[in-house]
């Protein structure tokens, strides 16, 4: 009879000294449980780095004038100053040293085929012969449908222009379009007209394989339009020098650029 109450008393204590341990590993199972779900609440709470990256785009967005680029706004509007509609772009990164410096490469006036071309006049010209020879010239690259780089490029060039026409140094500006087939004479009249491009500034098209030949050779062939350079190409025919630069630098440098290059011998 004692034997079988010492039996029975000592189930009861297994059965009390496994309690607790029940009792433990449920906690663990809870604390597991709160752990796991306080993380997916995280993760699901914090943006991921396409969220922040978007977020940082919209906030940089900004409208400007291609015509005065201090003109900025975060809303679309008008340019106070000339009227112009704002563009929306990006804001602009700062330029690394390489944007504006000059790349020396070997190029000649020899390589410059004189092909024909319109100019936005309509009128037929060689583009070597009576737009190079014996000139200083800037030559940059663009179409009139494009909406990113290219009217930043155009209100650059304008801005150079101004300047110019003050030192009188007789540098030429020359706009070639990458998209001869839609850029008739006319559009690029309209085009020039817009950014009020004054004499000296020749807006050149032509029949397609005749543009595509000069782009080749001038070394700004695209199989794409909106792949094109952003690059000027900068000559002093007469003494045979030639350098090319980034065309989104400040007008300060384009102009220290093409001055250097004129004055050549």
């Amino acid at each position: 009879m004692a034997a079988k109450e010492d039996l029975t008393q000592s189930r009861k204590v297994r059965k009390a000294c496994r309690a607790p341990r029940t009792i433990f590993a449920s906690l663990r199972l809870l604390c597991a449980f709160l752990t796991i779900s306080i993380v997916a609440a995280f993760a699901f709470s914090v943006p991921g780095p396409s969220a922040f990256a978007q977020r940082k785009q919209q906030q940089s967005v900004v409208y400007s004038c291609p015509m005065h680029p201090d003109i900025t706004s975060k809303k679309p509007g008008k340019c106070p100053k000339c009227g112009m509609t704002l563009r929306r772009t990006a804001a602009a990164p700062t330029p690394t040293p390489l944007a504006t410096t000059t790349d020396q490469y070997a190029f000649s006036s020899a390589q410059i085929p004189d092909v024909k071309v319109l100019d936005q006049n309509g009128q037929r010209l060689n583009f070597y012969t009576d737009l190079v020879k014996g000139r200083n010239v800037a030559i940059n690259f663009i179409f009139t449908t494009c909406t990113s780089v290219c009217p930043v490029l155009t209100a650059t060039f304008r801005r150079v222009q101004v300047e110019l026409e003050k030192s009188q140094s007789g540098i030429k500006l020359i706009s070639v379009s990458v998209d001869p087939t839609i850029d008739t004479p006319e559009r690029l009249r309209d085009f020039a007209g817009k950014f009020k491009a004054g004499p000296g500034w020749t807006f050149v098209t032509g029949d397609k394989s005749d543009i595509d030949t000069l782009l080749r050779q001038l070394g700004a062939g695209v199989g794409n339009k909106n792949d094109h350079t952003s690059m000027i190409l900068i000559g002093n025919d007469t003494a045979d020098v030639w350098t090319r630069t980034y065309g989104l630098s400040s007008p300060t440098v384009l102009l220290k650029v093409m001055t250097e290059t004129s004055n050549r011998k």
